[in-house]
């Protein structure tokens, strides 16, 4: 209370004012401008740094130095479970009054707008960025950066194809910024970019320092249809499928598996394009060298095969040793045929080494050389004259190639078909792969060959027909060809005989026509031709000449066999007739003189 005795009141201060809310001449306009000028101008839309001024489980208040304070759920500081009363933090202001008079602030979106600009600027000057994996998606993985959620493609978290994703959730890692796009805010973050950073200084060195020959140890990375890429340490090199083994291979995995661990020799390296070709057959002697040195033309080897093409066969005598068995030396036979029909990739055969080039690491073999050659005792088995059924091969114009064993061609020639029958072209008398009767009528062992007759196999209808068809004797035929220059007709005897146009008309003075049967006469035979010269007109037309009809039973009991049917030569026999018709009139007026 001695303190207040003390207080003495200001001499100058005016009551009178101060109940009528006025001080010193200034207004209360004034005074709220004032008040106001000691606040933030604050913009909505933007992001300012405010106080935290109160915390609780449902709502955060923030102080940004407004009129009024801003409440934000608490929910947005869920990452950051050590906020207190005092602590900075960013807020986007997203309305300055609400319907309540209240400010509305966000500290999600605050982080957001401020992560985006954080994310551009870590793109554009390559910074290292710390990232949560949070789950894994289709092709990748889902990463938190500044509380933006990024794709980590797959091919990305590593130097080394990631075969378990799920190991990598739950990590914290750091990234690179390798692509974002604006329209639709997608970021998309590298692993493996800062490994490949860190990996290129040593393989420069790792280059540098290789040499060819070289023998390093390695572990297979990835293994394609082409070859096996090994890690070398920092740097792959490629084994081609041809560089894995001195044998054939078919798929690398045969020879090696991921993850192991092998010895590898550096064939070549390229150092600008940073190829490495590596070897791993090149550490075994190869196998030619470690061939049999008794091994000799003649001798008999077991192998599989392991390649086919059409003009033969690759045989895998020994691993990297191989023989060719040409087609050619898969038969006797000399029709050209594919390997495919011998043999199939995976057989286990036997050859006889027919080559053998140590020099050029070449072999070849054969298989038919295990069979004894037909062509050796031909004449013991095919003699002259001897009969056989072959199978028809193949038509020329002038034969047909038969077959009588495998090896074993032969022509018949096509004037050797048929006795009476003349054929135009072999496919008239039979057909590619029938069998055919044959007897052998000579023998070419030199060119393998065989000259083969069908006819011979019947005796010759011509020596039968000179007793019957014989000049002046008349005969039953049928017409079955009618043309301009004569008609062939089929004689009941058997064989074929020509009749001239003029030698055709009928006692009526008709022309006989095809199809039609009538008797006719012998005007002129000629064996070595096979032509018989035929005249209907002259049965009737000599009346006053006995007519001997004749009849001749065959031994077959009248059949006629199917080479019986003669077509005789379309030869104008004009002359011949021309001196019979004179014969006879000379005859008659002899007779008459009589």
């Amino acid at each position: 209370m001695s303190d207040l005795k003390n207080v003495k009141p200001l001499d100058d201060f005016n009551w009178d004012e101060f109940e009528n809310g006025t001080s010193a001449n200034v207004s209360k306009t004034d005074l709220e401008k004032a008040y106001d000028e000691t606040l933030n101008k604050v913009t909505e839309h933007q992001v300012v740094e405010g106080t935290v001024i109160s915390v609780d489980k449902k709502e955060v208040i923030v102080n940004i130095g407004y009129k009024s304070d801003g409440i934000i759920p608490a929910s947005e500081f869920r990452y950051n479970p050590d906020l207190k009363v005092g602590d900075k933090v960013e807020v986007y202001v997203e309305n300055q009054e609400d319907v309540k008079g209240q400010l509305v602030l966000s500290h999600k979106k605050a982080r957001l707008s401020k992560s985006w600009e954080r994310v551009n600027a870590a793109l554009e000057n390559e910074e290292v960025i710390q990232g949560y994996i949070k789950c894994r998606t289709k092709g990748g993985m889902i990463v938190d950066v500044f509380g933006i959620e990024a794709f980590l493609p797959g091919s990305q978290i590593d130097v080394h194809p990631i075969r378990d994703y799920d190991v990598f959730v739950g990590k914290t890692m750091e990234f690179k910024v390798v692509k974002i796009n604006q329209e639709f805010r997608n970021v998309v973050v590298s692993h493996k970019a800062l490994i490949e950073q860190e990996l290129e200084q040593q393989r420069k060195e790792i280059i540098g320092k290789l040499e060819k020959g070289q023998i390093l140890e390695g572990t297979v990375k990835n293994i394609t249809t082409y070859g096996v890429f090994v890690d070398l340490g920092g740097v792959d090199g490629l084994i081609h499928i041809t560089d894995l083994s001195w044998g054939r291979v078919s798929d690398p995995h045969e020879v090696v598996s991921l993850d192991q661990k092998i010895n590898v020799v550096i064939l070549d390296f390229d150092e600008e394009k940073k190829r490495i070709a590596l070897g791993l057959k090149q550490l075994t002697p190869h196998p030619w060298d470690a061939l049999d040195p008794n091994l000799k033309v003649g001798d008999h080897v077991k192998g599989k095969v392991v390649v086919m093409a059409d003009y033969g066969a690759f045989v895998e005598i020994a691993p990297g040793v191989e023989g060719l068995i040409h087609v050619s030396e898969m038969s006797w036979s000399q029709h050209l045929r594919s390997a495919q029909d011998f043999m199939k990739v995976g057989d286990e055969v036997e050859a006889v080494i027919l080559t053998l080039d140590r020099a050029e690491r070449k072999m070849s073999l054969g298989i038919k050389q295990l069979k004894e050659d037909p062509w050796e005792a031909i004449e013991a088995k095919y003699p002259v004259g001897s009969k056989h059924t072959a199978k028809v091969r193949n038509f020329t114009n002038f034969g047909i190639f038969v077959e009588l064993e495998e090896g074993v061609d032969g022509l018949i020639h096509i004037s050797d078909l048929s006795w009476t029958k003349k054929v135009k072209h072999p496919s008239e008398f039979t057909s590619v792969g029938a069998s055919i009767d044959v007897v052998v009528l000579e023998i070419d062992k030199e060119n393998r060959r065989l000259s083969l007759g069908h006819k011979q196999l019947e005796k010759n209808p011509w020596d039968e027909y000179e007793a019957i068809y014989t000049p002046g004797s008349v005969h039953q035929g049928t017409i079955t060809e009618l043309m301009d220059k004569g008609a062939v007709v089929a004689l009941a005897e058997g064989g074929e005989g020509f009749a001239t146009p003029k030698h055709l008309t009928k006692e009526d003075g008709t022309m006989a026509k095809k199809g039609e049967t009538l008797d006719f006469k012998v005007i002129e035979f000629v064996k070595e031709t096979k032509r018989i010269i035929l005249s209907h007109s002259r049965t009737f037309e000599e009346g006053n000449e006995p007519v001997v009809k004749t009849t001749h039973k065959r031994a077959n009991g009248g059949r006629k066999s199917n080479n019986e049917t003669a077509m005789i030569n379309n030869v104008a026999a004009s002359t011949s007739l021309g001196d019979i018709d004179a014969l006879a009139k000379l005859k008659a007026q002899m007779e008459g003189k009589a």
